[in-house]
């Protein structure tokens, strides 16, 4: 996988990836314009698409919701900022199913919510190794 993130203007940046593309921005009061998205509001993102994503797998493979179409799912994130170091903790996940459920479909959903790459990834810190590239100095 690769995204390649390019400065846009002022505090905005275009981030592209196989065809697709998306913008970050910054609110008001950070000195952006607030047009779209922070970088962590995409992380809160990334992580709900992804256990959306397992959820509705779930419910479809089991065939608790229509094969096509909007099945009803919704997920929210939630986190706040701490510091120091500034990042994001304390993400709460709150899965919205449908239907009802028994008490052995709502594990095994939890079962399949857990396995979400983006909580994985969260859960189990992957090594980040940053690596700086510039013109050679003349």
């Amino acid at each position: 996988m690769e995204v390649i993130t390019r400065h846009f203007d002022g505090v905005r940046f275009s981030i592209e990836t196989r065809g697709h593309s998306i913008l970050t921005d910054q609110p008001v009061e950070n000195g952006g314009q607030d047009t779209a998205m922070t970088p962590p509001e995409l992380l809160l993102a990334s992580l709900g698409s992804c256990a959306a994503f397992y959820a509705a797998q779930y419910l479809r493979t089991r065939k608790l919701v229509p094969e096509t179409g909007s099945n009803g799912v919704e997920v929210t994130v939630t986190a706040e900022k701490l510091k120091p170091p500034a990042r994001i903790g304390n993400f709460v996940i709150r899965v919205h199913c449908p239907v009802a459920l028994t008490a052995e479909q709502q594990e095994a959903l939890n079962r399949s919510v857990h396995q979400c790459v983006v909580h994985n990834t969260l859960t189990t810190p992957p090594a980040i190794d940053i690596q700086l590239e510039m013109p050679v100095a003349s």
